[in-house]
Protein backbone atom coordinates (compact mmCIF):
# COMPACT_ATOMS: atom_id res chain seq x y z
CA UNK A 1 0.00 0.00 0.00
CA UNK A 2 1.39 3.17 -0.93
CA UNK A 3 1.35 6.29 1.71
CA UNK A 4 -0.32 9.59 0.64
CA UNK A 5 1.91 12.50 -0.50
CA UNK A 6 0.71 16.00 -2.05
CA UNK A 7 3.23 15.69 -4.76
CA UNK A 8 2.87 14.83 -8.42
CA UNK A 9 5.73 12.85 -9.89
CA UNK A 10 8.40 11.47 -6.95
CA UNK A 11 11.09 11.42 -9.55
CA UNK A 12 10.32 15.98 -9.94
CA UNK A 13 9.39 16.13 -6.11
CA UNK A 14 13.15 17.98 -5.20
CA UNK A 15 12.61 20.17 -8.75
CA UNK A 16 9.22 21.54 -7.91
CA UNK A 17 10.13 22.22 -4.12
CA UNK A 18 13.33 24.56 -5.41
CA UNK A 19 10.78 26.31 -7.81
CA UNK A 20 7.88 26.67 -4.98
CA UNK A 21 10.62 28.14 -2.67
CA UNK A 22 12.37 30.69 -5.06
CA UNK A 23 8.56 31.23 -5.76
CA UNK A 24 7.56 31.74 -2.55
CA UNK A 25 11.17 34.13 -1.72
CA UNK A 26 12.04 36.06 -4.43
CA UNK A 27 13.47 38.85 -2.00
CA UNK A 28 15.82 35.99 -0.17
CA UNK A 29 16.84 33.51 -2.74
CA UNK A 30 17.86 33.31 -5.96
CA UNK A 31 19.84 30.28 -8.00
CA UNK A 32 22.88 30.09 -10.38
CA UNK A 33 21.78 30.40 -13.77
CA UNK A 34 23.10 27.13 -14.67
CA UNK A 35 22.31 25.08 -12.31
CA UNK A 36 18.69 25.14 -10.10
CA UNK A 37 20.76 22.44 -7.62
CA UNK A 38 22.36 25.63 -6.47
CA UNK A 39 20.22 28.01 -4.32
CA UNK A 40 22.16 31.59 -3.66
CA UNK A 41 21.82 34.41 -1.14
CA UNK A 42 20.36 37.34 -2.74
CA UNK A 43 22.11 39.70 -0.25
CA UNK A 44 24.56 37.32 1.15
CA UNK A 45 27.81 37.39 -0.80
CA UNK A 46 29.87 40.32 -1.30
CA UNK A 47 33.36 41.49 -2.01
CA UNK A 48 35.91 40.49 1.21
CA UNK A 49 33.44 38.34 3.13
CA UNK A 50 33.86 34.60 3.80
CA UNK A 51 31.63 32.36 1.74
CA UNK A 52 29.08 30.13 3.89
CA UNK A 53 28.01 27.25 1.85
CA UNK A 54 25.61 24.38 3.25
CA UNK A 55 24.16 21.75 1.37
CA UNK A 56 22.78 18.03 1.89
CA UNK A 57 19.63 15.96 0.78
CA UNK A 58 16.48 16.81 0.48
CA UNK A 59 13.48 15.67 2.92
CA UNK A 60 14.48 17.85 5.61
CA UNK A 61 13.34 20.86 4.77
CA UNK A 62 14.02 23.78 6.22
CA UNK A 63 17.53 22.33 6.21
CA UNK A 64 19.07 22.96 4.57
CA UNK A 65 17.54 25.13 1.45
CA UNK A 66 15.64 27.59 4.13
CA UNK A 67 18.47 28.63 6.00
CA UNK A 68 19.94 30.99 2.96
CA UNK A 69 19.96 33.92 3.54
CA UNK A 70 21.78 37.19 4.84
CA UNK A 71 23.59 36.43 7.75
CA UNK A 72 23.16 33.09 7.57
CA UNK A 73 24.52 30.78 4.43
CA UNK A 74 25.23 32.53 1.74
CA UNK A 75 24.29 29.63 -0.41
CA UNK A 76 22.86 25.21 -0.62
CA UNK A 77 24.13 22.84 -2.91
CA UNK A 78 20.84 20.55 -2.74
CA UNK A 79 20.92 16.95 -3.03
CA UNK A 80 17.77 14.23 -4.00
CA UNK A 81 16.09 13.16 -1.02
CA UNK A 82 18.08 11.80 1.33
CA UNK A 83 21.13 12.02 -0.74
CA UNK A 84 24.10 14.23 -1.13
CA UNK A 85 24.34 16.68 -3.64
CA UNK A 86 27.08 16.01 -6.43
CA UNK A 87 30.30 17.96 -6.81
CA UNK A 88 28.56 20.39 -9.47
CA UNK A 89 26.07 22.34 -7.10
CA UNK A 90 28.50 22.15 -4.58
CA UNK A 91 31.16 24.15 -7.19
CA UNK A 92 28.79 26.06 -8.72
CA UNK A 93 27.95 27.31 -5.31
CA UNK A 94 31.18 28.44 -4.53
CA UNK A 95 32.21 29.95 -7.65
CA UNK A 96 28.78 32.03 -6.96
CA UNK A 97 30.06 33.26 -3.12
CA UNK A 98 33.63 33.31 -3.43
CA UNK A 99 34.67 37.16 -3.00
CA UNK A 100 38.15 36.68 -2.05
CA UNK A 101 38.58 35.36 1.14
CA UNK A 102 37.72 31.82 1.17
CA UNK A 103 34.62 29.77 1.10
CA UNK A 104 33.75 27.59 4.47
CA UNK A 105 31.57 24.44 3.77
CA UNK A 106 29.30 22.96 6.52
CA UNK A 107 27.84 19.84 6.63
CA UNK A 108 26.56 17.11 8.46
CA UNK A 109 28.71 13.94 8.74
CA UNK A 110 27.23 11.27 6.31
CA UNK A 111 29.82 9.44 4.13
CA UNK A 112 28.06 10.64 0.76
CA UNK A 113 28.44 14.36 1.82
CA UNK A 114 32.37 14.36 2.85
CA UNK A 115 33.10 12.54 -0.46
CA UNK A 116 31.19 15.37 -2.99
CA UNK A 117 32.36 17.89 -1.30
CA UNK A 118 35.55 17.29 -0.92
CA UNK A 119 36.03 16.55 -4.38
CA UNK A 120 34.19 19.74 -5.11
CA UNK A 121 36.87 21.31 -2.78
CA UNK A 122 39.61 19.56 -4.10
CA UNK A 123 38.48 21.22 -7.95
CA UNK A 124 37.91 24.63 -6.01
CA UNK A 125 41.73 24.38 -5.15
CA UNK A 126 42.62 24.15 -8.71
CA UNK A 127 41.18 27.58 -8.94
CA UNK A 128 42.65 29.24 -6.05
CA UNK A 129 39.37 29.12 -4.29
CA UNK A 130 40.13 28.43 -0.60
CA UNK A 131 38.37 25.85 1.39
CA UNK A 132 37.73 24.90 4.82
CA UNK A 133 35.58 22.68 6.14
CA UNK A 134 33.37 21.48 9.08
CA UNK A 135 31.32 18.98 9.85
CA UNK A 136 28.48 18.69 12.21
CA UNK A 137 28.35 16.32 14.69
CA UNK A 138 26.03 16.90 17.37
CA UNK A 139 23.73 14.14 17.73
CA UNK A 140 24.67 12.46 20.72
CA UNK A 141 22.72 9.88 20.12
CA UNK A 142 25.08 8.19 17.29
CA UNK A 143 28.78 7.59 18.47
CA UNK A 144 30.10 7.44 22.41
CA UNK A 145 31.68 11.06 23.19
CA UNK A 146 35.08 9.30 22.72
CA UNK A 147 34.33 8.94 19.13
CA UNK A 148 32.52 12.09 18.17
CA UNK A 149 33.89 12.75 15.35
CA UNK A 150 31.61 9.64 13.98
CA UNK A 151 28.52 11.70 15.08
CA UNK A 152 25.92 12.43 12.51
CA UNK A 153 24.88 16.14 12.58
CA UNK A 154 21.10 17.07 12.66
CA UNK A 155 18.95 19.34 14.07
CA UNK A 156 21.63 21.44 15.91
CA UNK A 157 22.19 22.44 12.39
CA UNK A 158 20.13 25.23 12.80
CA UNK A 159 22.54 26.79 15.40
CA UNK A 160 25.91 25.89 14.03
CA UNK A 161 25.00 27.41 10.58
CA UNK A 162 23.83 30.42 12.33
CA UNK A 163 26.51 31.54 14.50
CA UNK A 164 28.99 30.82 11.40
CA UNK A 165 26.82 32.54 9.68
CA UNK A 166 26.53 35.67 11.88
CA UNK A 167 30.58 35.80 11.91
CA UNK A 168 31.48 35.77 8.47
CA UNK A 169 28.60 38.86 8.03
CA UNK A 170 30.98 40.48 10.70
CA UNK A 171 33.27 40.12 8.59
CA UNK A 172 35.65 37.72 10.35
CA UNK A 173 38.64 35.75 8.75
CA UNK A 174 38.57 32.18 7.14
CA UNK A 175 40.32 31.22 10.04
CA UNK A 176 37.70 32.79 12.55
CA UNK A 177 34.78 31.84 10.87
CA UNK A 178 35.98 27.69 11.12
CA UNK A 179 37.16 28.74 14.57
CA UNK A 180 33.34 30.19 15.34
CA UNK A 181 32.40 27.24 13.69
CA UNK A 182 33.85 24.50 15.34
CA UNK A 183 33.13 26.16 18.87
CA UNK A 184 29.70 25.96 18.13
CA UNK A 185 29.68 22.35 17.08
CA UNK A 186 31.46 21.16 19.81
CA UNK A 187 29.04 23.21 22.46
CA UNK A 188 25.84 21.91 20.07
CA UNK A 189 23.70 18.85 21.73
CA UNK A 190 20.89 17.29 19.99
CA UNK A 191 19.21 13.76 21.02
CA UNK A 192 15.53 12.95 19.60
CA UNK A 193 12.51 9.89 19.68
CA UNK A 194 11.39 8.62 17.06
CA UNK A 195 7.43 7.23 16.77
CA UNK A 196 6.86 6.47 13.26
CA UNK A 197 8.88 6.01 10.06
CA UNK A 198 8.61 8.38 6.90
CA UNK A 199 8.24 7.19 2.76
CA UNK A 200 10.12 8.46 0.08
CA UNK A 201 8.52 9.91 -2.42
CA UNK A 202 9.72 7.80 -4.98
CA UNK A 203 8.56 4.75 -3.55
CA UNK A 204 5.50 6.02 -1.19
CA UNK A 205 6.50 3.36 1.40
CA UNK A 206 7.52 3.22 4.25
CA UNK A 207 10.95 2.96 5.14
CA UNK A 208 11.45 0.74 8.38
CA UNK A 209 8.73 -0.48 10.40
CA UNK A 210 7.35 -0.02 14.00
CA UNK A 211 4.82 -0.95 16.02
CA UNK A 212 2.18 0.55 17.13
CA UNK A 213 3.16 1.31 21.33
CA UNK A 214 7.02 1.71 20.62
CA UNK A 215 9.42 4.51 20.25
CA UNK A 216 13.02 4.59 18.37
CA UNK A 217 14.99 6.45 20.63
CA UNK A 218 18.35 8.03 19.19
CA UNK A 219 17.49 7.71 15.57
CA UNK A 220 18.77 9.43 12.75
CA UNK A 221 17.01 11.73 10.44
CA UNK A 222 17.36 9.10 7.28
CA UNK A 223 15.78 6.40 9.69
CA UNK A 224 19.23 5.19 11.09
CA UNK A 225 18.95 2.81 13.62
CA UNK A 226 19.18 4.90 17.26
CA UNK A 227 20.22 3.82 20.86
CA UNK A 228 16.92 1.49 21.77
CA UNK A 229 13.64 0.30 20.82
CA UNK A 230 11.93 0.86 23.66
CA UNK A 231 7.59 0.99 24.74
CA UNK A 232 6.10 4.61 23.91
CA UNK A 233 6.33 6.63 27.20
CA UNK A 234 5.07 9.54 28.49
CA UNK A 235 6.51 13.19 27.36
CA UNK A 236 8.32 14.23 30.41
CA UNK A 237 9.98 10.38 30.71
CA UNK A 238 11.17 11.18 27.10
CA UNK A 239 12.54 14.71 27.91
CA UNK A 240 13.74 13.52 30.54
CA UNK A 241 16.06 10.76 29.14
CA UNK A 242 16.99 12.93 26.54
CA UNK A 243 17.95 15.60 28.97
CA UNK A 244 19.97 13.08 31.43
CA UNK A 245 21.98 12.73 27.92
CA UNK A 246 22.91 15.86 27.41
CA UNK A 247 23.55 17.17 30.90
CA UNK A 248 26.05 13.78 31.00
CA UNK A 249 27.48 15.63 28.14
CA UNK A 250 27.67 19.16 28.50
CA UNK A 251 29.51 20.36 31.36
CA UNK A 252 27.58 23.32 32.18
CA UNK A 253 27.82 24.98 35.42
CA UNK A 254 24.94 26.59 37.23
CA UNK A 255 24.10 30.35 35.92
CA UNK A 256 25.38 29.70 32.51
CA UNK A 257 23.01 30.45 29.65
CA UNK A 258 21.68 27.72 26.75
CA UNK A 259 19.48 28.13 23.72
CA UNK A 260 16.90 25.47 22.97
CA UNK A 261 15.59 23.72 19.98
CA UNK A 262 12.38 21.95 20.28
CA UNK A 263 12.07 20.10 16.81
CA UNK A 264 9.93 18.56 15.30
CA UNK A 265 10.50 15.59 12.69
CA UNK A 266 7.82 16.32 10.51
CA UNK A 267 4.24 15.43 11.46
CA UNK A 268 4.81 16.07 15.36
CA UNK A 269 2.32 18.84 15.94
CA UNK A 270 3.27 21.93 18.07
CA UNK A 271 0.93 21.07 20.50
CA UNK A 272 3.65 18.35 21.78
CA UNK A 273 6.67 19.76 20.98
CA UNK A 274 5.25 22.61 23.70
CA UNK A 275 4.54 19.89 26.11
CA UNK A 276 8.31 18.50 25.51
CA UNK A 277 9.52 22.04 26.10
CA UNK A 278 7.64 22.49 29.59
CA UNK A 279 9.61 19.89 30.72
CA UNK A 280 12.94 21.00 28.96
CA UNK A 281 12.42 24.43 30.60
CA UNK A 282 12.03 22.62 34.00
CA UNK A 283 15.01 20.39 34.05
CA UNK A 284 16.99 23.47 32.79
CA UNK A 285 16.02 25.35 35.90
CA UNK A 286 16.45 22.36 38.04
CA UNK A 287 19.88 22.42 36.85
CA UNK A 288 20.25 26.05 37.45
CA UNK A 289 20.76 27.55 33.45
CA UNK A 290 19.06 30.25 32.14
CA UNK A 291 17.50 29.92 29.28
CA UNK A 292 18.43 32.83 26.70
CA UNK A 293 16.02 31.80 23.60
CA UNK A 294 14.04 28.75 22.52
CA UNK A 295 12.88 28.24 19.11
CA UNK A 296 9.83 25.36 18.95
CA UNK A 297 9.29 24.18 15.23
CA UNK A 298 10.13 21.99 12.23
CA UNK A 299 13.16 23.17 11.64
CA UNK A 300 15.14 19.65 10.92
CA UNK A 301 12.70 17.20 9.18
CA UNK A 302 12.56 13.95 7.78
CA UNK A 303 9.91 14.32 5.46
CA UNK A 304 6.57 12.63 7.47
CA UNK A 305 8.64 11.01 10.35
CA UNK A 306 6.63 11.46 13.60
CA UNK A 307 8.43 11.93 16.14
CA UNK A 308 10.74 15.09 18.13
CA UNK A 309 14.66 16.18 18.88
CA UNK A 310 16.25 18.49 21.42
CA UNK A 311 18.72 20.37 21.12
CA UNK A 312 21.02 22.67 23.48
CA UNK A 313 22.67 25.05 22.61
CA UNK A 314 25.48 26.13 25.41
CA UNK A 315 26.13 29.67 25.00
CA UNK A 316 29.33 32.32 25.90
CA UNK A 317 29.38 35.48 25.51
CA UNK A 318 30.76 35.58 21.62
CA UNK A 319 28.04 32.39 20.56
CA UNK A 320 25.51 34.56 22.37
CA UNK A 321 26.93 37.54 20.19
CA UNK A 322 26.64 35.80 17.16
CA UNK A 323 23.23 34.27 17.86
CA UNK A 324 21.60 37.72 18.51
CA UNK A 325 23.34 39.37 15.02
CA UNK A 326 20.79 39.65 12.48
CA UNK A 327 19.65 37.62 9.96
CA UNK A 328 17.30 36.90 7.48
CA UNK A 329 16.26 33.69 5.55
CA UNK A 330 13.14 31.98 4.17
CA UNK A 331 12.41 30.46 7.44
CA UNK A 332 13.24 32.99 10.03
CA UNK A 333 15.06 36.16 11.14
CA UNK A 334 16.77 37.62 13.75
CA UNK A 335 16.38 41.16 13.87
Amino acid sequence: MQTKKIINDGANAVDEMVEGILSAHPEVLTVVEDNRRAIVARQGPRRGKVGILIGGGSGHEPTFLGFVGKGLADACAVGNVFASPPPDPIMACTRAIHGGAGVLYMYGNYAGDVMNFYMAAEMMALDDIEVRTVLTTDDIASAPRDQREKRRGVAGNFFIFKLAGAAADKMMSLDECERVARKANDRTFTMGVALSPCSLPQTRKWNFTMGEDEMEVGMGIHGEPGIAREKLAGADVIVDAIMDRIFSEMGAASGDKVAVLINSLGSTPLMELYIMNRRVSQRLAEAGLDVYKTWVGPYCTSLEMAGASVTILHLDAELTEMLDHPCDCAMFQVR
